[in-house]
């Protein structure tokens, strides 16, 4: 009956999406039935955290990742919360229970050659389309800047003379980004064929055809096509081109806290895990050219 509560609970007053409602339906029918099973009926009030700490070590020796047990305890404390809330338990045996760590993803990067082979050799086209798909590519590159802060990057943040970008990123905190003597000629090739759209919006750098500002999945779009033609990664984005730019500026000798500036990183926490792509080449350097390695 609790159960039954909490979820109505969650779909009409927390407005929790059906399927977040189903997923913590799941969860408890899972977990409930391992406390029959392994303990016997139980009110939700009787469960102490030992055995909350058990269906852990069940789900993991089934083989189930961290990610997904991090997922079931969330709804397990959701619910508890919910239960100290209407007074229908005094305990609360989530309060002890420690989330097993998630496994870090090193930040998949395109190779250096590769996106040399990008520029160099994959055709973009002479045209509109083709200029400004290019200068994407180039930009995502050359700054590391976010899908979002590319698609809103105006026209005034554009400074070639000085050759800097000011963006605006999260939490509304604006950076300045240098970017290559390269890169200036593609963006004045770009301006140009822009310049000959009709209506073409009068602040945005980046537009569509129809001179409209562009769309996350239409940039998304581009850069899979591109990056598709030059490297077999299964996973390519945008992020993709961020985590590039960092581990190339990194492998190549860049400070890590100028990295952290670039990125717009608010700790340098968040940009150390590049350093992990780094060691794992050094230890490959290690291995390739030690006698003993």
């Amino acid at each position: 009956m609790h159960q039954e509560e909490f979820l109505r609970y969650i779909e009409l007053e927390k407005r929790y999406s059906p399927h977040t409602v189903t997923a913590y339906k799941q969860d408890l029918a899972d977990f409930f039935a391992y406390i029959d099973k392994s303990y016997g009926a139980m009110a939700p009030g009787e469960i102490q955290h030992g055995m909350v700490r058990s269906w852990m070590v069940e789900l993991m020796e089934a083989g189930l990742a961290a990610r997904s047990i991090n997922r079931k305890l969330t709804t397990l404390r959701s619910f508890y919360k919910y239960l100290l809330r209407q007074g229908a338990s005094i305990s609360n045996p989530m309060v002890r229970v420690q989330p097993p760590k998630n496994a870090k993803k090193l930040p998949v990067f395109v190779e250096a050659d590769k996106m040399q082979k990008l520029f160099d050799e994959i055709p973009f086209g002479a045209g509109f389309e083709g200029l400004r798909d290019r200068l994407i590519l180039e930009l995502f590159y050359a700054t590391g800047m976010r899908l979002a802060e590319l698609i809103g990057l105006k026209l005034e943040e554009v400074d070639c003379n000085a050759r800097i970008l000011k963006v605006l990123g999260k939490r509304n905190k604006e950076r300045l980004i240098p970017f290559p003597a390269v890169l200036v000629k593609q963006i004045e090739l770009y301006l140009e064929m822009r310049s000959r759209l009709e209506q073409a919006d009068p602040v945005l750098l980046l537009v569509t055809m129809k001179g409209k500002r562009m769309y996350p999945k239409m940039v998304y779009e581009i850069v899979v096509h591109y990056l598709g033609l030059v490297t077999t990664l299964e996973k390519r984005s945008p992020h993709v081109l961020r985590h590039t730019f960092a581990t190339h500026m990194l492998n190549n000798g860049a400070d890590i806290n100028a990295i952290k500036e670039l990125l717009g990183h608010a700790n340098l926490s968040a940009t150390q895990v590049y350093t992990h792509n780094t060691i794992e080449k050094l230890k490959n350097i290690h291995k390739q050219a030690h006698p003993k390695a």
